[in-house]
């Protein structure tokens, strides 16, 4: 069988790994990428969910990343306003911390230099008065408001791949990279498809390396890389609580050490606390949050709330790695966020591009540098396309959720208002064709718990490359925190059988359309 040939292959399928093959597809390249375990199953999914410009990078004068991610707030607010949406943060004044007129230009600028039409500007809180104010102590009597978005991080990992496939890349999931060599003007990959434990070859014009943390370990598979810059792993860690207020706004707090950590709404039901930053050295694949970080960010919320946070009130956690640059700063809260692309030509040779850093708000304008350096190798390629384009399931104005849901509802009434909403926001307008053929009750299919049926199982195997529960329950959806172990179980043992009934191989998502 003759080795597929292809413009681009990418090693990563991550936030930047699917941007990237998703641009690239839309403009006309052959596109190939591939990811180890699961899409977003990295980085990408272990974020604090913030769609925001980053306010306090602008103490490190950050000033061109925060310009690029404010505007971008708004592009991916209407790209897919079923996973993105706006998000009030309340920030207290702590007295001898920051001063409140450096909080006010701070703030200035955070309104100013993005260019912000859609989402409310900075205002003055009383919290003596304020809703807001009610849960934490009564030393914090006045504060500041402004906007960022919350985001449903890994969905939109997941709806970038799904759009890279429609416009024709081909996408494998649990595909690990094996070597890479080159061949002139050509990279030979040989990868492993775990699910029919097989390997397979591939041949590119061009080699991106968007592994995230796994980046400096991945190139020792690609032979005669002359790449010498590294990553800097940087963990950041949060906890899960029980709900701590119900207003439906965020908090941001500040820190004795310099440092920030939110409160946000989390799933309707908790609160998500962090983030943390330290440095990590070890294995990507074994990071995990520590006893010094939970009891951090415990302490750190409960220097504001009334309510004091215990590690026993902590139902869960997640950890990830931010696999930035090393420019050589000292604290790992310092070191630049800002995303750093690194070409290596070889010998005039088939290219090899490496990505270091950068920010889960501005994985879109990533991939256009990406391939804009890429540009005098891939003469061929179209012109900038993505700005304007919406992502799968989000053809809706951000202002009109709650019409969606209505007319999720007449056009099926077997659903319940608390899963029409569920589905709208997980899915958008996809929602309406997963629901089509259902009549009754009983066209839902099995019963999972929680909210969860076979229907959405199917959808999510046939569609978003899902093969195993934690992929449902953690990455497609969070309804993991409301699942027992054994309707965990249960729920691996359907998704097994399924697959097993395929011959051998994932349903339509890692098959060509």
């Amino acid at each position: 069988m003759k080795t597929p040939v292809f413009d681009v292959a990418i090693i990563g399928g991550g936030i930047n790994g699917c941007g990237i093959a998703r641009d690239a597809a839309g403009r006309g390249l052959a596109v190939f990428l591939c990811e180890k375990d699961d899409l977003a199953s990295g980085t990408s999914s272990r974020s604090t969910k913030l769609i925001h410009g980053g306010l306090r990078y602008l103490e490190y004068y950050e000033f061109r990343l925060v310009r690029e991610a404010l505007r971008e707030r708004e592009v991916l607010l209407q790209a897919a306003p079923h996973i993105i949406w706006p998000l009030r943060f309340i920030l207290p004044h702590h007295q001898g911390l920051r001063p409140a007129w450096l909080i006010r230009l701070g703030l200035f600028l955070y309104d100013h230099i993005g260019g912000r039409k859609l989402l409310p500007g900075t205002g003055s809180v009383d919290l003596r008065t304020d809703v807001a104010g009610h849960v934490l102590k009564k030393n914090f009597s006045r504060g500041f408001e402004y906007s960022d978005c919350w985001v449903m991080d890994s969905r939109l990992v997941v709806l970038n791949a799904m759009d890279a496939r429609d416009k024709g890349a081909k996408i494998r999931t649990r595909s690990p990279l094996r070597t890479a060599t080159r061949r002139g003007k050509t990279w030979q990959l040989t990868l492993f498809d775990e699910l029919v434990n097989k390997e397979f070859q591939i041949e590119a014009k061009v080699l991106i390396n968007a592994s995230g943390p796994w980046l400096d370990e991945l190139l020792n598979h690609i032979s005669h890389s002359a790449t010498r810059e590294h990553i800097r792993m940087v963990q950041g860690s949060h906890i899960i609580v029980p709900q701590l207020f119900n207003h439906g706004r965020a908090y941001i707090f500040q820190n004795a050490d310099g440092r920030i950590i939110f409160a946000i709404p989390y799933e309707s039901e908790f609160t998500l606390i962090g983030t943390t930053d330290r440095d990590f050295h070890g294995n990507p694949d074994t990071v995990h949050i520590s006893p010094e970080e939970t009891d951090y960010l415990c302490k750190a919320a409960s220097e504001y709330f009334l309510r004091q946070i215990v590690k026993e009130d902590v139902v869960g956690s997640f950890s990830g790695i931010r696999p930035l640059f090393d420019d050589g700063k000292s604290e790992a809260k310092a070191a630049t966020r800002d995303y750093v692309l690194k070409l290596d030509t070889g010998k005039n040779e088939a290219p090899l591009l490496s990505i270091y850093g950068g920010k889960i708000t501005t994985y879109r304008k990533l991939a256009e540098s990406v391939l804009d350096k890429l540009a005098p190798f891939l003469p061929e390629m179209g012109k900038e396309w993505t700005e304007p384009c919406h992502l799968p399931g989000g053809d809706f104005h951000p202002g009109d959720f709650d019409l969606e849901v209505k007319k999720l509802l007449r056009r099926c009434p077997v659903l319940h208002r608390e899963l029409a909403t569920r589905l709208l926001r997980t899915y958008g307008t996809r929602a309406y064709a997963m629901t089509d053929k259902i009549k009754e009750a009983g066209d839902l299919g099995q019963h999972f718990g929680h909210d969860l049926y076979g229907v959405e199982v199917d959808y999510l195997l046939a569609e978003e490359w899902a093969g195993c529960a934690a992929d449902v329950l953690w990455r497609r959806t969070k309804l993991g925190l409301f699942l027992s172990a054994e309707k965990t179980e249960t729920l691996d043992g359907y998704i097994k059988k399924k697959i097993s009934g395929e011959t051998h191989s994932l349903p339509t998502a890692n098959e060509e359309k």
